[in-house]
C-alpha cells in the first residue's frame, strides 16, 4: 500500500496527507477548489519549517515530503493508481455518500476507501457502495501531525483483513490506532460532544463565565484546554453536526445541541477558523499553552 488519495484539501485533508507524505507514501490530494488545494500546500509546508525548527527533519527531509504530494481537481485522475482513499470531506452525510458512490465506481476493486467522519455511520455510507468489506473509518485527531490516536471503525460488514490492514497502516504512520464498532459518534465523541454541549449549557444559563468554566476543566480535571475553546478549534458547525447525528440516531434529548450553540453557528461564530467563536482570534491564538500544542 504505497498510493494514498486524500479527498478534501480542509484541515484534516492537509494534515492526514502531511502525515501520508511525511512516511513517504505518494499522496495525492483531491479538491474542486485548486485555492483550497494551493492553501493546503501552504500549510503543509508551513507545518514542516515547524518540525526543520524543532530539528524533527532536515531541509532536505522537508522538500522529499512535498515532493511525495500531487494535487488534482478531477476525482478520476487522483484515484487511478490508489490503494487507499481516505475522505475528508465535511461532516455531511450526503455528501459523503454521494463521494462514497463515485468512489467506488472511479477505484480499483481492491483499493480501500476510508472516511474520515467523526459521527456518521461507517455501515450507512458502506451501503452506497458494492465494496462493503472494503470500507472503513479513519477518524484522525485534528493537528494530525502532532496527534497519535487514529479511531479505526468497523461497518458491520467490514472485513478482517481491511480491519487488520488499516490497524497496520496507522502504526506504520506512528500513530496508535483503537479499533471501535460503529455507532453514532464512535468513542472519542460520543463522550467528548455532549461535555462540550453541557459547557455550552453552563455559559448559557449563566452558571459561570467562558473562562471561569475553561479554567475548572483545566485545572480541575487536568485536560489540557477547556471545553469552550476545544470547540472553537473543532468548528462550532462541526459540533452541532455531530450532536444533530447522535440526537438523529439515538432519539435522545441529551445529545440535542443548544440554544446557543446552535445560535452562534447561525451567525456564522464558528470559532478559530471564523475569528471569533467563545474566544476572539481576530489578532491570533493569545492562549501560548494552547499555541504551544498546535505548533508542536
Amino acid at each position: 500500500m504505497k498510493n494514498v488519495t486524500i479527498i478534501g484539501a480542509g484541515t484534516m485533508g492537509n494534515g492526514i496527507a502531511h502525515v501520508f507524505a511525511q512516511f513517504n507514501f505518494k499522496v495525492s490530494i483531491y479538491d474542486l477548489s485548486e485555492n483550497s488545494l494551493e492553501s493546503a500546500l501552504n500549510t503543509i509546508s508551513k507545518n514542516l519549517e515547524r518540525q526543520i525548527k524543532k530539528e524533527k527533519i532536515s531541509k532536505q527531509e522537508k522538500q522529499s515530503i512535498l515532493e511525495n504530494i500531487s494535487t488534482f481537481t478531477n476525482l478520476k485522475e487522483s484515484v487511478l493508481d490508489a490503494d487507499l482513499v481516505i475522505e475528508a470531506a465535511t461532516e455531511n452525510e450526503k455528501i459523503k455518500i454521494d463521494i462514497f458512490k463515485k468512489l467506488d465506481q472511479e477505484c480499483k476493486k481492491n483499493t480501500i476507501l476510508a472516511t474520515n467522519t467523526s459521527s456518521i455511520s461507517i455501515t450507512k455510507i458502506a451501503n452506497s457502495t458494492n465494496r462493503p468489506d472494503r470500507i472503513i473509518g479513519m477518524h484522525f485527531m485534528n493537528p494530525v501531525p502532532i496527534m497519535k490516536l487514529v479511531e479505526v471503525i468497523r461497518g458491520k460488514e467490514t472485513s478482517d483483513n481491511t480491519t487488520k490492514l488499516v490497524m497496520n497502516l496507522s502504526k506504520n504512520l506512528n500513530k496508535i490506532p483503537v479499533e471501535v464498532n460503529d455507532a453514532p459518534g464512535f468513542v472519542a465523541n460520543r463522550i467528548l460532544m455532549p461535555m462540550i454541549n453541557e459547557a455550552v449549557l453552563t455559559l448559557e444559563q449563566n452558571v459561570s463565565g467562558v473562562q471561569e468554566i475553561d479554567t475548572v476543566m483545566i485545572l480541575g480535571m487536568s485536560h489540557p484546554m477547556g471545553p469552550l475553546q476545544l470547540a472553537d478549534f473543532i468548528g462550532l458547525d462541526i459540533c452541532v453536526s455531530i450532536l444533530e447525528v447522535m440526537h438523529n440516531d439515538f432519539k435522545d434529548k441529551k445529545y440535542a445541541p443548544s440554544k446557543l450553540l446552535k445560535k452562534m453557528v447561525k451567525e456564522n461564530n464558528l470559532g478559530v477558523k471564523t475569528g471569533e467563536g467563545f474566544y476572539n482570534y481576530s489578532k491570533g491564538i493569545k492562549d501560548k499553552t494552547v499555541a504551544n500544542f498546535f505548533s508542536k
